[in-house]
């Protein structure tokens, strides 16, 4: 990337990643990635365990190199300028990665000292966050709740002021009350910053701008989680019964399935018949289970959500394999 592009790039760019590709043995943790990141979004890569993600990210804040392909953050290439690069740049890793025998006060001043400045010149950067913290700024973070570990970390990543902020899996581990005030936090903090955050909670894509789907080291969608949402193109019905195993069973076998899976307290399936009435699919499906011995089905049209759209996109065997996790943020 020429000195010309990485300056036209930075003016409304904040990410740009090109044909990345990362293995690690026989195992390929990135194939042919390519994003681009708008500044001022707050921008979500989805998908499950093992689809890259963490990977992606170690590439983004220099810390891995890429076997293949090139990526600039903030107009900078992510190898040749990494040392002015990790001044800009916030990261909060997937894992808890704070010093456990110091406290709240002590690993906030730690991390403004790393870059040069101090907590009372930064405390109106992080003071959404750390007015919840302050209370508790003698205590150990090592005897802090999930939640609170998470809002110590996001208070490290920001008080240098970066200009982009990267969050690795935030709020895995924590409880949903903490989730959703996380993601509260997020909304305030975001005005003048730009945030990538990677998440395997697929209810959480609707609190970004845009979302990346992932699976298996590859993007499967780029959009905003509306418009992946929409592009769920088949009825969709909703399948409740008692005898969740064998309705699986029966209806992979069903000359008609498409996709079957079990979503929450029901079972979402969907037809290769795209031009038939879904009332009438969904008819012929509870017909279909009543004259194999399943006589509590109940099957109607439901509303697809993101993770219907992922699981179509993923081309995963029927009902083997959940892309991700679900609940409420």
């Amino acid at each position: 990337m020429t000195a010309a592009t990485s300056s036209a790039v930075s003016s409304d760019t904040a990410i740009v990643a090109e044909h990345l590709v990362k293995t690690f043995a026989e195992t390929t943790a990135l194939d042919d990635v390519s994003v681009d990141i708008k500044r001022g979004e707050l921008f979500g890569f989805i998908g499950p365990d093992g689809a890259g993600k963490t990977t992606l990210f170690r590439i983004l804040v220099t810390l891995l190199v890429p076997d293949s392909g090139r990526a600039s953050v903030l107009g900078r290439d992510v190898v040749d300028g990494l040392w002015d690069l990790r001044q800009r740049i916030g990261y909060m890793p997937g894992r808890f990665s704070l010093y456990p025998d110091l406290s709240v006060e002590e690993n906030i001043r730690f991390f403004a000292s790393v870059f040069g400045t101090t907590l009372e010149r930064e405390y109106d950067q992080i003071a959404p966050i750390y007015k919840q913290l302050e209370p508790f700024k003698r205590r150990r973070a090592a005897a802090l709740s999930g939640g609170m570990k998470q809002k110590l970390a996001l208070c490290c990543a920001l008080v240098h002021r970066p200009e982009i902020l990267f969050l690795d899996e935030p709020t895995t581990g924590v409880d949903a009350v903490s989730r959703r005030e996380f993601w509260d936090l997020l909304a305030r903090i975001k005005t003048d910053l730009t945030i990538v955050v990677s998440t395997p909670y697929m209810d959480e894509a609707n609190r970004c701008d845009r979302v990346a789907l992932m699976q298996r080291g590859k993007i499967l969608g780029i959009d905003t989680p509306l418009a992946i949402t929409k592009s769920f193109d088949r009825p969709l019905i909703a399948i409740k019964t008692s005898d969740r195993f064998r309705t699986l069973q029966l209806l992979r076998n069903y000359e008609h399935t498409e996709a079957i899976y079990p979503f929450g307290e029901v079972m979402h399936f969907t037809d290769k018949r795209s031009d038939v009435d879904p009332q009438r699919i969904a008819g012929d499906v509870a017909a279909y289970l009543s004259s194999n011995g399943i006589r509590d089905a109940t099957a109607e049209q439901a509303e697809p959500t993101i993770e219907d759209a992922f699981i179509a996109r993923m081309g995963a065997p029927e009902g083997e394999e959940q892309p991700a996790k679900r609940g409420a943020a």
